[in-house]
């Protein structure tokens, strides 16, 4: 199956049919439901119609702008392809596709008017995900004012970043946040990095960044683990980590924290979901989140 399907009402089959067949995508009549289906199985949709029935057919089905998939109204004279929802998560790049089709791209997302590249354009450019999702609107704005720089920090490093800082990492699935006694040595936290990916079924690869509390810059083993294992390491201010829930005891409360391993991982995270509850290995705590 195609991640991309076209959605048209019966009386434009010919052209939903011609933009199927350009998209090597699937095709769906319009019936009430349609949409409903299409979110849930597609990454990508076109609909032959007007904006006003695709509008009003989505609204509802909304939910977060970075897992909604991305939707183009075309309108039935294939003038125009209108990106409605997801301009910088793949509408606009959609609506660019059907050019070849002489469908003029309506794009209105304000970075790519004044023909900028968004943090969200520049991390799909180099395959990158937005870790601190919250840092868009900030940074795209700074880009709208020639404020915004683009940094390509080679590690092992240290970055210390204020807020309004987008951090594009690889992309993964799953994010893991680490806590540690003083003088940790390397061995000890790649062996519960390990235990605690495979008790969970997690793959290596599948682990987007690593996560832990500022106070740990110093910490060199714990930073040549995460190098050791691939990984990135980012190290959070103490607010960022305080806006999260602990779900588990915690003796970070010494440290004038709520905890490390657990608000770390849940922080740098898409869904905000733990997926492994703080556990301790010795020297190191570690939770999964994604």
């Amino acid at each position: 199956m195609s991640d991309t399907v076209v959605i048209s009402l019966a009386r434009f089959g010919p052209l939903a049919e011609r933009i199927a067949y350009k998209l090597d995508a699937d095709l769906l009549g319009y019936e009430p439901d349609v949409f409903y289906t299409a979110f849930a199985q597609y990454r990508r949709i076109v609909a032959v119609m007007s904006a006003g029935i695709v509008v009003r057919m989505v609204a509802p089905l909304l939910v977060d702008k970075w897992t909604d998939p991305a939707v183009v109204v075309v309108s039935p004279d294939m003038a125009y392809a209108i990106p409605v929802v997801g301009g910088h998560h793949g509408a606009n790049e959609l609506a660019r596709e059907l050019a070849a089709l002489g469908i003029q791209p309506v794009i209105t997302t304000a970075t790519e008017t004044q023909g900028l590249e968004s943090v969200e354009g520049i991390a799909t450019r180099f395959g990158r995900h937005v870790v601190n999702r919250d840092t868009t609107r900030e940074v795209n704005a700074g880009i709208l004012d020639s404020r915004t720089r683009v940094y390509t920090v080679q590690g092992p490093a240290v970055v210390l970043a204020s807020p309004g800082v987008s951090f594009l990492s690889r992309p993964g699935i799953y994010a893991v946040g680490l806590g540690c006694r003083r003088g940790v040595t390397s061995e000890e936290v790649v062996d519960a990095v390990h235990l605690a990916l495979d008790d969970s079924g997690i793959m290596p690869d599948e682990v987007m960044i690593y996560a832990t509390t500022e106070k740990k810059i110093g910490e060199n083993g714990l930073i040549q683990a995460v190098e050791s294992v691939g990984g990135c390491l980012i190290f959070l201010d103490d607010e960022t980590i305080k806006a999260q829930v602990q779900e588990s005891p915690s003796a970070a409360g010494r440290i004038g924290l709520p905890g490390v391993a657990e608000p770390s991982a849940l922080a740098v995270s898409r869904k905000r979901e733990l997926v492994m509850k703080k556990r301790v290995a010795g020297r190191v705590t570690i939770a999964i989140a994604r």
